[in-house]
């Protein structure tokens, strides 16, 4: 099959463990098919002998085809919030724990990467979300996430206590240590773990998780995917809850505070190879039993 990836682009997080085997390999088998290879400038100091073309991540994501991470979960996180914007599409290599995004190992690489650029792969979007925090109506601090957008008390053995509108009809007023807000593609991840529900990546919808409820009835709510949801942070909070996007503590809001998630305006374009599936990536990564029923 004709492919149409002539340049690529090669990121990930600095100094992970195998990662610079991994990168070698990879510029090898790319340049052996004649293709351009940018690296992304935060791997510079991985591979210093390599005459690669540094780039950042914003000029790989408007020059290349396609952007093969190495790493984590996380990497492939932090990759994605800047690449949406481009359209560019996604490949995982995985050199982190889980690897539910960054599904090929490295022992796969000189069979699955060909075969991907020789246009054997599966393709499949997955959209972000948008956070900001306003003040006085002024948004004083934004952010995208790919997982999730959390607002927590930051705080051990503290709640905060706020009030939660969906398309601006008001849920309910919740005494907690926060709100999980969570994509289908983070239901897997922190969500899970504060016993959301597993999401289809194929789902237009959101999960909202309490995050230890001061009430027994408090549980997860699946709304649409494109809802407007708002955080009222109360008042009479003392604290300064911090509102992360996949992890990262990027913002902080105060008392008297709102917390605005909607959909993001791009999405992501994930790339699996052939015969990827979602139940199995659940079955071995979550240690589902693998037993057949006759």
């Amino acid at each position: 099959m004709q492919t149409s990836f002539k340049k690529i682009g090669l990121a990930g997080r600095s100094r992970q463990r195998g990662q610079t085997e991994v990168l070698r390999e990879l510029i090898a088998l790319l340049e052996a098919r004649g293709l351009d290879v940018v690296l992304e400038d935060a791997l510079g100091d991985v591979l210093p002998e390599d005459a690669t073309r540094l780039a950042t991540l914003d000029e790989i994501g408007v020059e290349v085809d396609l952007v093969i991470v190495v790493g984590g979960d996380g990497s492939l996180l932090s990759a994605a919030r800047t690449l949406a914007k481009y359209d560019t599409p996604v490949l995982g290599v995985n050199r982190g724990r889980l690897g539910f995004l960054t599904d090929i190992t490295p022992d796969e690489i000189g069979l699955q990467i060909p075969a991907v650029l020789d246009g054997g792969y599966e393709r499949e979007s997955r959209f972000l979300l948008d956070a900001e925090v306003r003040r006085d109506g002024e948004v004083v601090g934004r952010g995208e996430a790919l997982n999730d957008v959390v607002v927590n008390s930051g705080t051990s053995a503290q709640m905060i206590e706020f009030e939660l509108y969906i398309d601006d009809t008001f849920v309910y007023r919740q005494r907690a240590d926060g709100l999980i807000i969570s994509t289908p593609t983070g239901s897997t991840a922190y969500s899970l773990s504060g016993g959301g529900p597993i999401m289809h990546p194929k789902l237009d919808a959101i999960v909202l998780v309490p995050m230890f409820p001061h009430a027994l009835s408090s549980r997860p709510i699946v709304v649409d995917g494109n809802s407007e949801i708002r955080l009222d942070i109360l008042a009479r909070n003392r604290m300064h809850p911090p509102v992360t996007c996949d992890g990262r503590a990027n913002m902080k809001a105060r008392p008297g505070d709102s917390v605005h998630i909607t959909k993001y305006p791009h999405r992501l374009t994930l790339l699996h190879p052939l015969g990827h599936n979602f139940y199995a990536s659940c079955r071995d990564k979550l240690r589902w039993s693998n037993a057949l029923v006759n």
